[in-house]
């Protein structure tokens, strides 16, 4: 008998967790197994549906991946998805060529049938394209219910044996009406029941660490950011003072970034902290770095080499440090490696994914591995941390060492700390003033206006990058640093919008860290969005 979960077949699109991300949203409990899982152990599973990814192969080619070819016999409706559809057409001899014209981006498409997965609808919709290919000849028992200019199979459905198929990107942001789309599949279609929540998630999680760790001891990688401080405490509430708290001072840290760790971690959450410097170590590791791979892999190096000498100071305890916990989250990994050895592209490598070294002697504990940003807040609120943490915007576990672009220095990086704490100053001051002046129901006016630039506010910051310019200071020519300034917004940090602050708030930023920043004499703001750039500029 199905239960009501969802199974998610992974065909290595970068944004398969979206799906469960948004499926998990709906309440809908599901997982995310590669493309390559036997019927055998699907028919086990008994999900009460299927969901087949993106990805980036072409059906048509050889050797294209293709999923167990009895899962259309399970009798489960099935939504397959940009490629996940395409598969799902040829395995019922259907046929998809490369398109006349590819699409990419923000597209609509027009329903052209009232079928259960677009009931209800408008007659247009707005969605997320992503696609070389398309669908040329439809199997036998299947329809369009939806097509795009260009895409005249946008949507497809067998109604008879429930399956369906969309060309666009349910799971992103960009398709407003997506997360309805995928509840009248799961709920609608399939049936399934609302049952999953976040204190489930705790449950398992608290028995899982439980049973990993035993008798060993545990360090935990702190930064104080959201993401380390919520698995930090997880793994607190499964195995106690069995866990000590290292916070790495690599000098490549924000303003203020020591002092705040010390008041989260040990006076407000009352754990065992430790405090290492080891920027010395660092900044010797990054001397002539240019690279940003080379940077980031030299940077978990370091890491491991600090938490391997730290366990040995602390292994005269009768349980030895058997474990080191991160807060590495979904996004992380998805971009460092390919998922469930599946055929997705590598982005970038992350220093503590794709960044640590083949041999290490401690194991990983990555209780939030499968988890995105905004999941690890209500997460965090679950474990009733304080808004000061949960709330908190993303930091790079690399540090600044990725937002100094060339060669990264102690020098530039103390120049890099005082330019970043003017933006993060002056965007949370704007922000707070504007939030109190609608709560307050007083007029806005400048800098204050709540619009879409200081609504859903992801992440601000400053970059210095390695290019000098011509200025002019109290009448003379000075040959200076370039820092830009980098805000934007996101739900999940997988896809992100650039922010239209106020001029006048980019006038006070740039004023104040000419006018304050020693050896920097031009500002710039970055208008580009997620993709085709990362968040990050390295």
């Amino acid at each position: 008998m199905a239960n009501d979960r969802v199974l998610i077949l992974d065909f290595g699109s970068q944004t398969t967790q979206l799906i469960a991300r948004r499926v998990r949203e709906i309440g809908v409990y599901c997982e995310i197994w590669p493309y390559t899982s036997t019927l055998a152990k699907i028919t086990a599973y008994a999900p009460g549906a299927l969901i087949l990814s993106g990805g980036p192969a072409s059906v048509h080619e050889g050797g294209s991946p293709r999923p167990d070819a009895g899962i259309w016999q399970l009798g489960v409706p099935v939504l397959g998805i940009c490629y996940g559809m395409q598969v799902m057409v040829e395995e019922h001899d259907g046929q998809v060529l490369p398109a006349a014209e590819r699409e990419f981006g923000r597209a609509r498409i027009d329903v052209a049938k009232d079928a259960a997965l677009l009931k209800g609808f408008a007659p247009a919709l707005e969605v997320w394209m992503s696609h070389g290919d398309q669908v040329s000849r439809l199997p036998t028992g299947f329809s369009i219910i939806a097509s795009s200019s260009t895409c005249p199979a946008a949507a497809v459905v067998d109604a008879d044996h429930r399956l369906f198929g969309v060309q666009f990107h349910p799971e992103v942001a960009h398709t407003p009406q997506g997360k309805q789309l995928l509840e009248a599949f799961v709920v609608g279609v399939a049936g399934l029941a609302k049952t999953w929540k976040m204190d489930r998630f705790i449950e398992q999680k608290i028995g899982e660490i439980k049973k990993a760790v035993g008798d060993k001891r545990v360090l935990m990688a702190i930064s104080g950011g959201v993401d380390s401080s919520v698995a930090a405490t997880l793994i607190h509430r499964a195995i106690g003072d069995k866990l000590t708290a290292v916070y790495v001072d690599h000098g490549l840290h924000r303003q203020g970034e020591i002092e705040q760790v010390q008041s989260i971690f040990k006076d407000g959450l009352k754990m065992d902290v430790r405090i290492v410097d080891a920027s010395e170590r660092f900044f010797a590791a990054l001397e002539g770095v240019i690279d940003p791979e080379t940077k980031r892999k030299r940077i978990g190096h370091v890491f491991i080499d600090v938490f391997d000498d730290v366990a040995r100071t602390l292994s005269g305890d009768q349980r030895s440090v058997g474990f080191l916990g991160q807060g590495t989250l979904y996004p992380d990994v998805i971009e460092s490696v390919s998922v469930n050895g599946g055929p997705s592209a590598v982005i970038k490598s992350h220093h503590n994914v794709g960044g640590l070294p083949a041999r290490m002697s401690l194991q990983l504990l990555e209780p939030l591995r499968e988890l995105f940003k905004d999941e690890v807040r209500v997460l965090g609120r679950e474990l009733q941390l304080s808004s000061v943490v949960v709330d908190r915007q993303p930091f790079p576990g690399p540090g600044l060492a990725i937002r100094v672009l060339g060669e990264v220095t102690r020098a530039r990086c103390d120049l890099l700390k005082k330019a970043d704490a003017i933006v993060r100053t002056e965007i949370d001051a704007a922000v707070v003033a504007a939030f109190d002046a609608e709560s307050s129901g007083a007029p806005a006016s400048g800098p204050q206006v709540a619009s879409s630039g200081l609504r859903g506010l992801w992440q601000w910051f400053a970059v210095l990058l390695p290019v000098k310019s011509v200025g002019v200071m109290g009448d003379a020519r000075t040959y200076d640093e370039t820092v830009c300034v980098r805000c934007v917004r996101s739900t999940d940090g997988m896809t992100a919008d650039w922010a239209d602050l106020p001029h006048s708030l980019l006038s006070r930023i740039s004023n104040r860290i000419i006018n304050e920043v020693r050896g920097v004499n031009r500002v710039v703001y970055d208008i580009s969005s997620k993709p085709p750039a990362t968040i990050e500029w390295e």
